[in-house]
């Protein structure tokens, strides 16, 4: 059986004193706890005890680290696994770097059947549950069969809050990246009816702007959209 202080110990030997205090700065978090033990380490220690999941997810969330392995090893599992745990999964969820290295790989091939639960933790007014649902978007739906899914979750989130609208702003980028002529029509559609915030709206089209996948032609006109 694994042991909780047996697995701290492992994660501890890994750990960086400089990393640890780099990547603090980045979560701009003084709430968590960090080790400072790199990304690829962990999603070794992750892939090691994946079939040990029971055991992880009764381990306390004092550490950033326990609870990044515990989500890397849920994220290796077939789909009907990961479901099991995916509500869990996305309530421990308190910083972006966690959220957005939770990329279950199972959700490519089974986009329909997690589109409600995308649906589900937008609705929640939780800050990760929202930047989850559109950072998985992100990763795996990126697709014109699901741009009306996207632009409609980009609606329905609370862009107000800071990491939820930079989340729709990278999201609405790509589309414009991807599928040029409809991110214009969305905001094209948005400078009538407010369907987002100013803010966010005007993100997107930075961050798109900033791309090198677009010509400097339709940069100028992406420019002439800001609100």
């Amino acid at each position: 059986m694994l042991h909780y202080q047996a697995f701290l110990d492992e994660l501890m030997a890994l750990a960086d004193e400089n990393y640890r205090d780099f990547h603090k700065r980045l979560l701009n978090n003084d709430k968590i706890n960090v080790l400072g033990v790199r990304i690829p380490q962990l999603r070794k220690v992750a892939k090691k005890y994946k079939n040990e999941i029971e055991e992880l997810m009764a381990f306390p969330d004092d550490v950033y680290e326990v609870t990044f392995v515990k989500l890397t090893a849920v994220s290796l599992l077939k789909f009907d696994g990961f479901l099991k745990y995916a509500d869990k999964c996305v309530s421990l969820i308190d910083n972006w770097a966690t959220c957005d290295c939770f990329a279950p790989k199972c959700i490519a091939k089974n986009k329909e059947e997690f589109l409600p639960y995308i649906y589900k933790y937008l609705s929640e007014n939780k800050e990760f549950y929202q930047r989850f649902a559109l950072t998985t978007l992100l990763h795996f739906y990126v697709e014109e069969e699901y741009l009306e899914n996207i632009y409609e979750a980009v609606r329905l989130a609370d862009t107000q809050i800071y990491y939820v609208h930079m989340a729709a702003a990278w999201l609405i980028c790509e589309t414009a990246v991807k599928f040029y002529d409809r991110a214009v029509e969305f905001l094209k559609a948005d400078l009538k009816e407010n369907l987002i915030n100013i803010k966010t709206h005007n993100k997107a089209i930075q961050k798109a702007c900033e791309s090198f996948r677009l010509s400097n032609e339709q940069k100028i006109f992406l420019k002439g959209l800001k609100r």
